[in-house]
C-alpha cells in the first residue's frame, strides 16, 4: 500500500487545498440478440440492480456537478490553431455541399432541422474519438442530466445493465408503482429499440437519456423477452421518480447491511443518515453492497470514502499532462467495525475508487466477482451556449497506484451469484458469503 508520504517522493507538490492536492507532472514523464439471453448471470432482483432509467451516467466517474466554462489560453495541442485546422476553407466549404445535398435530395425533406444538423456536427466530433464516455449535450439533454445528478428525473422506473457481449442494455430491476411496472416490463427482458430506433451497441447513459424525457411525454420501447417468440412494444408516460441511492436493514447478529445504488449529489447525506440509523439499532459489523453500482460522482464518493477509510490517499487522477491531483483522507472517520464489500461486474466506475481503495488498506474483504474495470475520469465542460461537453479527461490510480481500467478489481473471496437459487426462493448466495466472513471476524474481535 503507498502512502501519501510515499506519493510526494515521486512529484513535487505546487498546490494544496483541503483533502485535493493537485501536482506538477515530473520532466521524464454484432453479436446476435438472442446470445444474449445465454449467459446472463446476474441482475435479476431488485435489491440487486443497478442504474435507474435516467439516473447518473452508467460506469461514470465524473468531476464535481459543476460545470466550468472552457478557455484556450495557447496555440497548443488543444488550442486556436488546431480549431483553425479543423474548419479550414476545404472543411466549411464540403459541410455546406453535404449539408446542399441533403437539403435538395432528402426523401423526407420537411424533417430537416438546421439546428439538429448543426448538433450532428457537433456529436460527430466527439465521436470522432471513439470514447463512448465523451459525449456532446445539447441543452435539453444537459438539463435532463443536471437534474439527475440532484436525485429526481422524469422516467419509468427501471433499473439497467449493460450486457458488454451482446451490446444490449437490459432491465436489470423494476421500481415499485412505477410506469415501468404498471406497463408489465420485466427483470431480464432486453431493450431493442427506443422510439423505433435501435439500441444495439448504445452505453447505458445513452439508454437511459433515450428513455428519460420530460415528466407527461412519451416513451415507446421494443422488448425481447427470453421464452417468447415475438417482439414486445410497450408505450410509456413518463412520471417524476425519486431516487434514493442508500439503503439499509440489520441483519441477524448485530450486522448492518448498507446498500449504495449509486454516487449522486444527494448520495452522501443518505449514506450518514443509513449509516447512524444502522448504528444506533446496534451495529457491530458492516456489509456494503456495491454490486450493480455504476458510479457517479467523483467528490461524492470521496466523502463517503473519508468515513471509512484511514488517514492517506483515496485516489489519484493524472491528465494528458502528466498532471497529478490526490483525493485525501484525514482518517479522522475511519470505520472500526468489521466490513465486507460485495461487488460484481457491474460495480464501475466510483464504487470501483471505494472497493479499491477498502481493499488497498486491508480495511475490509471484497467478495463477489470481478468488478467492470472503469479507470477514466469525465468531466461536464461548459460550452457558454446552454450546451456542454462531457469529456474523458485523465486517469484514475487506486492507492497503491493500480489503473484497473479494462482490468477490474478481483475479489479477495471469489463467489459466482447462484441465480436459480436466487430466483427460486430469494437466497443470495454472495451476501451469505459476505455474513460468513463477518461472524468470523466479529468472533476474531472477542
Amino acid at each position: 500500500m503507498t502512502s501519501t508520504e510515499e506519493h510526494s517522493t515521486e512529484e513535487q507538490y505546487t498546490y494544496q487545498n483541503g483533502d485535493r492536492r493537485e501536482e506538477e507532472p515530473s520532466s521524464g514523464s454484432e453479436m446476435e440478440i438472442h446470445q444474449r439471453k445465454r449467459g446472463r448471470g446476474h441482475g435479476f432482483l431488485l435489491f440487486l440492480c443497478g442504474l435507474l432509467i435516467g439516473t447518473l451516467l452508467s460506469g461514470l466517474v465524473f468531476v464535481s456537478p459543476m460545470r466550468r466554462a472552457l478557455f484556450f489560453k495557447d496555440g497548443g495541442s488543444g488550442g486556436k490553431e488546431a480549431s483553425q485546422e479543423l474548419l479550414n476553407e476545404a472543411t466549411s466549404q464540403k459541410i455546406q455541399l453535404i449539408a446542399n445535398t441533403i437539403h435538395n435530395h432528402y426523401y423526407k425533406p420537411k424533417e430537416i432541422s438546421l439546428g439538429d444538423e448543426r448538433s450532428g456536427l457537433y456529436k460527430g466530433l466527439v465521436e470522432s474519438l471513439g470514447d463512448p464516455y465523451s459525449v456532446y449535450y445539447t441543452g435539453e439533454e444537459l438539463k435532463q442530466m443536471m437534474s439527475e445528478t440532484e436525485g429526481t428525473y422524469g422516467g419509468i422506473g427501471a433499473m439497467l445493465s449493460l450486457d458488454k457481449e451482446s451490446g444490449y442494455t437490459y432491465i436489470s430491476g423494476v421500481m415499485e408503482k412505477t410506469p415501468a411496472e404498471e406497463a408489465g416490463i420485466q427483470t431480464g427482458d432486453i431493450i431493442f429499440k427506443i422510439n423505433g430506433k435501435s439500441a444495439h451497441g448504445m452505453q447505458t447513459d445513452e439508454v437511459a437519456s433515450q428513455i428519460r424525457g420530460k415528466e407527461g411525454t412519451k416513451v415507446h420501447l421494443t422488448l425481447v423477452r427470453e421464452g417468447d417468440q415475438g417482439n414486445i412494444e410497450v408505450d410509456l408516460v413518463r412520471k417524476k421518480i425519486s431516487s434514493p441511492t442508500v439503503s439499509g436493514k440489520m441483519l441477524e447478529n448485530h450486522i448492518g447491511y448498507l446498500k449504495i445504488t449509486e454516487f449522486d449529489e444527494v448520495t452522501y447525506d443518505q449514506y450518514l443518515n443509513t449509516f447512524a440509523e444502522l448504528k444506533g439499532k446496534g451495529m457491530k459489523g458492516m456489509i456494503l453492497d456495491l454490486r450493480n453500482n455504476p458510479g457517479g460522482n467523483l467528490d461524492t464518493v470521496c466523502q463517503i470514502a473519508r468515513r471509512i477509510l484511514p488517514k492517506g490517499i483515496i485516489v489519484y487522477t493524472k491528465d494528458n499532462r502528466g498532471k497529478r491531483v490526490d483525493y485525501d483522507s484525514d482518517g479522522k472517520h475511519e470505520i472500526q467495525i468489521p466490513l465486507v464489500v460485495l461487488v460484481n461486474g457491474n460495480s464501475a466506475s466510483a464504487s470501483e475508487i471505494l472497493a479499491g481503495a477498502i481493499k488497498d488498506y486491508h480495511l475490509g474483504k471484497l467478495v463477489g466477482t470481478t468488478t467492470f474495470g472503469k479507470g477514466i475520469v469525465q468531466q461536464i465542460i461548459d460550452l457558454n451556449d446552454g450546451t456542454a461537453l462531457k469529456l474523458t479527461v485523465s486517469d484514475y490510480y487506486t492507492p497503491s497506484g493500480k489503473n484497473i481500467h479494462g482490468i477490474g478489481i478481483d475479489p479477495d473471496e471469489k463467489v459466482e451469484l447462484d441465480v436459480d437459487a436466487l430466483k427460486k426462493d430469494g437466497s443470495d448466495n454472495q451476501l451469505n458469503k459476505a455474513v460468513e466472513l463477518i461472524e468470523k471476524e466479529m468472533k476474531n474481535q472477542k
